[in-house]
């Protein structure tokens, strides 16, 4: 970890020491008092809830100082405090700052889907070359991304780093913190519609990352997305196409599924070629694949520590996780996030997988804004162009899939519908036959996850 003391923070966080010794340092930083621990410092963020509150807190838990933009009684004599002007920026700032002492290549990856995914991959694939440091779960939005620069060690030479965004600008805040050496955008579909008026500000406010590359910098496009080729078409760097299409730098050819096992093909990694697989069943995931690679490649890494590092992939817990439950039932936990897109790429891709039954647990998805009603209605169409047996939805908006598939021809004892989670699981469990391959996808807001877990608990 980088290792700073109160002195070195107050000067790139312009900050006053209110207390402490300026020589006290700290390897550990923080902005959540449950998971506090001795030594760290807290950062008071003024959000919903504001940190202040929970400096007490913080210090019982042992944080050896704390930032702070409001005056607070000291929870104790010993802890050092900081005051700034604005607790959030100060933790950006301070990112910023000791991520430019660094000699560090930045990745950065955006993306309407699968950020999370190519980021692993990345991660992943450049292990047996680098030393990596990779962002958290999904910590990629205007704090997460801060706290992942802070937990750099002197012998990391890339960070893999996602970025996320909700709003226009929210991106260009990112790459202002950690302006990237390669820049990637996995594809643009309509996510987020709550905050933008269509899927050309999706586009619009994608394109930042491009705008923060650094000098010479290189750009990681998705060939096979037209919109993301759109916004692409004026920037004038270098440029890395990744996907199917024939002229992408890196790309996969003779695809061919070996079961529940996965996917192989051809793999062009610029000018080298060779036989693998990956163990996944989505080919979406193959996209995300090449687009790993694709950061590899501009890293220069040789093809063969990608065939290598290729076999140490494996499925990540809520996003296609497979589970083999008795009675030959196969269950898909995609239960961490859903969209239009990936939903429909889902119902497709396992449509062409063996299963007596084929059944699909499919809850709300969130954040489309006014053309909501439609996207649900669309998907369940698609339930029934790609021949499920059954629909199980679950939520309010979930009830307009019902309509969708109803109307595309599913008969009306093939669907069901629940308002919750909790209530669909005690159904699901009862309906499921030896031999079905059940999908269980939903944004998580609506907690898809109590079904997985219930129908693991009941299947051991």
């Amino acid at each position: 970890m980088v290792e700073l003391n109160l002195n070195e923070i107050a000067e790139k966080t312009g900050g006053n020491i209110l207390q402490g010794l300026p020589s006290i340092s700290f390897r550990t930083f923080n902005i959540d008092s449950r998971i506090s621990q001795p030594g760290e410092l807290f950062f008071a963020l003024v959000a919903q809830r504001d940190g202040h509150a929970y400096i007490a807190d913080a210090a019982q838990k042992g944080v050896a100082g704390a930032v702070i933009s409001q005056h607070i009684t000291p929870p104790n004599p010993d802890i050092a405090l900081i005051q700034v002007p604005d607790t959030l920026f100060a933790l950006q700032n301070l990112a910023e700052k000791v991520l430019d002492t660094q000699s560090i290549k930045v990745v950065g990856i955006t993306g309407s889907i699968g950020k999370t995914t190519t980021k692993e991959f990345a991660a992943a694939l450049l292990a047996r070359s680098f030393e990596v440091l990779k962002s958290e779960g999904n910590y990629n939005n205007h704090i997460g991304l801060p706290l992942s620069i802070l937990k750099i060690q002197k012998k990391d030479e890339v960070t893999v780093l996602e970025m996320g965004m909700r709003s226009a600008g929210e991106i260009s805040c990112l790459t202002q913190i950690a302006p990237p050496d390669i820049a990637v955008i996995t594809n643009i579909h309509p996510v987020h519609l709550e905050f933008f008026k269509d899927i050309e500000e999706i586009a619009q406010a994608k394109k930042e990352i491009l705008d923060g590359l650094k000098t010479n910098g290189t750009a990681v496009l998705n060939g096979d997305d037209p919109a993301v080729r759109k916004i692409a078409k004026d920037w004038r760097g270098t440029k890395l196409l990744f996907g199917l299409s024939e002229g992408c730098d890196i790309r996969a050819e003779n695809i061919q599924r070996s079961g529940y096992q996965g996917i192989t093909f051809d793999f062009i990694y610029g000018e080298k070629r060779g036989k693998t697989a990956i163990p996944f069943i989505y080919k979406s995931f193959l996209s995300n694949f090449l687009a790993a690679s694709a950061i590899a490649y501009a890293l220069s890494t040789p093809f063969e520590n990608i065939l290598a590092q290729t076999q140490t992939l494996k499925p990540f817990p809520m996003r296609g996780e497979i589970f083999h439950l008795p009675n030959d039932i196969i269950l898909i936990d995609d239960s961490y996030n859903s969209s239009p897109a990936a939903l429909e790429a889902i119902l497709k891709d396992l449509s062409e997988l063996e299963a007596k039954r084929r059944v699909a647990v499919l809850g709300d998805m969130l954040e489309l804004g006014k053309a909501q009603t439609s996207y649900h209605h669309e998907a369940g169409k698609h339930v029934q162009q790609h021949s499920w047996d059954l629909l199980v939805t679950v939520g309010p908006l979930s009830r307009h899939m019902a309509e969708g598939a109803l109307q595309a021809g599913m008969n009306d004892t093939q669907i069901i519908s629940f308002e919750n989670s909790d209530e669909a699981a005690h159904y699901v469990i009862s309906l499921i036959k030896p031999g079905d391959l059940v999908l269980v996808k939903g944004s998580r807001g609506i907690k898809t996850d109590k079904i997985v877990e219930l129908l693991k608990k009941r299947g051991n």
